[in-house]
């Protein structure tokens, strides 16, 4: 039995996947990649290069659109946000520049100016990020820590399938995608910080930092 890398419950069970080993937690149902199997800087930075997001691809805007309708919804004019693992191609962030709101780029590899990271935002977006993280439980301390109160973290990721779908699943066939995730996994992170969440589609959810006072023991054991 290991430690859940996301919610950071005691144990979780082992999941083997040809030669892969995963674990799952039977506390928020996340599922992750042994560490052993983990890839180095060097493999993710080169299946990295092979994205190919455009900000101005009309097909990948599109694409785009089920994570910025709704989070655009949630903005009034002058705020900030931070678009987190935006990638070579920010394209998302882009696209809330144009409707002239102040957007800052961070990425470990193609945006790497970490002074982003020690300012406040009212909004934040993931998209097609949270599936990359190592250290998923030290990630979204982070993001807690940059999120002004009644601040908006804007996520997209493919939510994990049942069971007998894992082992053929396309998502889990990129090296890079190391931590997946399911509606009941957001509800224990939103519980776990004291966030409001909506599931606003498939593989989309809004987070809301509120004002809620939540025990230091459920919130940053994790950094």
């Amino acid at each position: 039995m290991k430690g859940c890398r996301v919610c950071l419950n005691g144990w979780a069970e082992s999941v083997k996947v040809g030669e892969l080993d995963y674990w799952h937690c039977p506390n928020c149902a996340a599922m992750f990649l042994d560490e052993a199997h983990l890839p180095n800087r060097q493999a993710e930075y080169e299946r990295y290069l092979l994205h190919k997001n455009d900000p101005y691809d009309l097909r990948y805007r599109n694409f785009l659109m089920k994570l910025y309708e709704p989070l655009l919804e949630k903005l009034r004019p002058g705020m900030k946000g931070l678009d987190f693992g935006c990638g070579s191609g920010p394209a998302l962030g882009t696209m809330f520049i144009e409707k002239r709101y102040d957007v800052a780029f961070y990425d470990p590899f193609f945006y790497p100016d970490t002074s982003v990271l020690n300012r406040t935002y009212d909004f934040i977006i993931c998209s097609e990020v949270i599936e990359h993280f190592h250290r998923p439980a030290h990630e979204f301390c982070k993001l807690d820590a940059m999120l002004n109160l009644g601040g908006w973290l804007g996520i997209m990721t493919c939510f994990l399938p049942n069971e007998t779908q894992f082992a053929n699943w396309h998502y889990r066939s990129d090296l890079t995608h190391v931590a997946f995730y399911c509606e009941k996994t957001f509800e224990y992170i939103a519980w776990q910080f004291g966030w409001n969440y909506e599931i606003k589609a498939k593989d989309i959810v809004l987070m809301q930092r509120n004002a809620t006072s939540v025990p230091l023991s459920r919130r940053c054991n994790c950094i």
